[in-house]
């Protein structure tokens, strides 16, 4: 069985997405089932003049699978230590930053102070450190967690099979790990020491996380940080070779654009703008019907409102990105700036006012 990563390296460096035109466009269009040269259509500079069409495509098929629901969930940064030094990234290792952990007795009081908004599905973070945030303390974490959650993802440094396993046990369902950037050379020059150095080893976590018996796994490149087009096809195919490896996991796709963070306030999204990244959720929709698509607070509330039915299926709020922040104080700074800083019931009134249904739960422990 050939190794995704090769399956994924292969196109990756196979496409000049300028070469496609729009007739390709169209053909992809008229298509149920994507090939990988369809997809790449869809996210060259020619499918820009066809997003109504994509947008009316991708609609039908979110309705379809996905009806009215909308999933609701907040991240919980429980640590911002980290061991990596990427320079796109508020938590790098040398940034002079304050730091935090919180206890348990603090993670408790900040997930009772989430749920006390109707939330049940929680998003745990940690920075890349395992020395700070060791496994048995994750494990901890969402130990507590199930106490007031149903459904619990992590985003955490990648671990091996039989760590995944073991916080699988303690109650994790879902593993996030972006690759960042598909292109090797990139990654060399952003991420310049630590573990994360290690391109093959992160790219391989979430088949891990699924070898463990994660219930799902998510996957994203920062877009902005190489070329957008080329990162998210290779995220794309990532997400759908291991759908057909492994057809009993949910898998989802973030889309995290590149953010101003702590030292760098003029870090921008590279030229990926608003339209090119619903081009990207609109493709992601057209290849994997039946995936996740989560928007972050990342992005502006008008974006976030407008994606919803047509790609996305899943939106934060009530949002911090510092270490805490759901109590009375923040025990260490942001990862990144955020957009959308509305609470969980001005985006539950939003959804309701779109003739959505906001879900708080769509999973019931046993």
């Amino acid at each position: 069985m050939q190794p995704i990563i090769d399956i994924v390296t292969d196109y990756y460096n196979r496409f000049d997405f300028d070469r496609f035109t729009e007739n390709d466009v169209l053909t992809a269009l008229g298509k149920e089932t994507l090939l990988f040269e369809d997809y790449a259509a869809l996210l060259s500079p020619a499918a820009e003049k066809y997003l109504e069409q994509m947008a009316q495509k991708a609609q039908f098929l979110t309705r379809r699978q996905f009806g009215n629901a909308v999933g609701l969930y907040t991240p919980l940064y429980i640590a911002n230590y980290c061991e990596n030094q990427c320079v796109y990234c508020g938590f790098n290792c040398m940034n002079k930053i304050h730091r935090g952990k919180l206890s348990y007795e603090q993670i408790k009081t900040e997930m009772e102070n989430i749920a006390s908004t109707g939330l049940r599905e929680i998003l745990i973070l940690t920075g890349e450190s395992r020395s700070m945030s060791g496994i048995e303390y994750i494990g901890r974490s969402i130990e507590i967690a199930k106490q007031y959650f149903t459904t619990i993802g992590i985003e955490i440094y990648p671990v091996e099979a039989e760590e995944y396993a073991y916080l699988q046990k303690m109650g994790a369902d879902f593993v996030s790990v972006y690759q960042e950037t598909y292109n090797r050379e990139k990654y060399k020059e952003v991420h310049l020491r630590g573990p994360k150095r290690n391109f093959d080893y992160r790219f391989h976590a979430q088949e891990r996380a699924l070898l463990g018996g994660m219930r799902g796994v998510g996957v994203g490149a920062l877009l902005g940080l190489d070329d957008f087009r080329k990162d998210a096809f290779a995220a794309g195919l990532h997400a759908l070779l291991l759908q057909n490896r492994y057809p009993h996991a949910e898998i989802s796709f973030s889309v995290p654009r590149l953010r101003p963070y702590i030292n760098h306030s003029e870090n921008s999204s590279s030229g990926v703008h608003e339209k090119q990244l619903l081009q990207v959720m609109l493709a992601y929709r057209l290849l994997m019907p039946f995936a996740g698509i989560n928007i972050s607070t990342r992005e502006r509330a008008g974006f976030r409102d407008h994606v919803l039915g047509l790609a996305a299926t899943k939106i934060s709020a009530g949002v911090k990105t510092s270490v805490g922040g759901h109590d009375e104080a923040e025990k260490g700074d942001a990862q990144f700036e955020i957009s959308d800083p509305r609470s969980v019931d001005e985006v539950k009134t939003m959804i309701i006012n779109k003739g959505m249904q906001p879900v708080f739960r769509d999973y019931i422990r046993m």
